[in-house]
C-alpha cells in the first residue's frame, strides 16, 4: 500500500529509471556476450580452413593471410592440431614477403605481440635470406626446424646475413 500511496498509482517498471538502466544493462551484457560468440565461431571457422588447406599441402602463397590468422594458429595450437606447423610456415613466410594482410606494416607491427617466437624467427631468417638473394620460394623445412629448436640462435643468424649481406653490398 506504502507503494501506492508514494508513486500515486500502481507501480509502472516501465516508468522506473532503475529498472530501466538494469533492463538496459542486461540487454549490452547480452549482446557482448553475442558478439564474444560470433567471433569465437569465425576463429574457430578460420582456424578449420586454414588446417583443412594445411593438411591438403594447399596452404601457400595462393591463399593470402588475413587479419585474425593469428588467432586462428593460436586455436589449432591449443587443440594440438598436428597442421599448425604448416600455418606456421604459411605465416611466417607471409611475415618474411610482407604479402597478404602483413602488406600493411601495421599488421606486421602487431603480428610482434601475436605470433609465437618461432614463427617470428623464422620470418626473419627467410627474410635475411631473401635479402641475400638466395632463393626462398622452396620448401625450407630447416629453417623452421631451426626457428623452433633455438629462436635466439635463428633471429642472430637472420641479423648476421643481414650484416654480411650490407658489408658485401657497401651499405654497412
Amino acid at each position: 500500500m506504502q507503494l501506492l500511496a508514494a508513486t500515486g498509482g500502481p507501480y509502472d517498471p516501465d516508468a522506473d529509471a532503475i529498472v530501466q538502466e538494469e533492463l538496459a544493462e542486461d540487454r549490452r551484457r547480452e549482446e557482448a556476450e553475442q558478439q564474444r560468440r560470433q567471433e569465437q565461431q569465425r576463429v574457430a571457422d578460420q582456424a578449420e580452413e586454414l588446417a583443412r588447406l594445411g593438411g591438403a599441402g594447399r596452404l601457400d602463397r595462393s591463399v593470402p593471410n588475413r587479419a585474425g590468422d593469428e588467432a586462428a594458429r593460436d586455436l589449432l595450437d591449443e587443440n594440438r592440431d598436428y597442421r599448425a606447423a604448416k600455418v606456421d610456415a604459411w605465416l611466417a613466410h607471409a611475415l618474411a614477403t610482407h604479402s597478404g594482410h602483413y602488406a600493411d606494416p601495421a599488421a606486421r607491427a602487431a603480428a610482434v605481440g601475436l605470433l609465437p617466437v618461432p614463427v617470428r624467427a623464422r620470418a626473419a631468417l627467410l627474410a635475411a635470406l631473401a635479402r641475400t638473394g638466395a632463393p626462398v620460394d622452396g620448401d625450407l623445412e630447416f629453417v623452421g626446424r631451426l626457428a623452433q629448436a633455438d629462436p635466439r640462435a635463428t633471429t642472430a643468424l637472420a641479423a648476421w646475413l643481414d650484416t654480411a649481406a650490407a658489408v658485401k653490398g657497401g651499405t654497412a
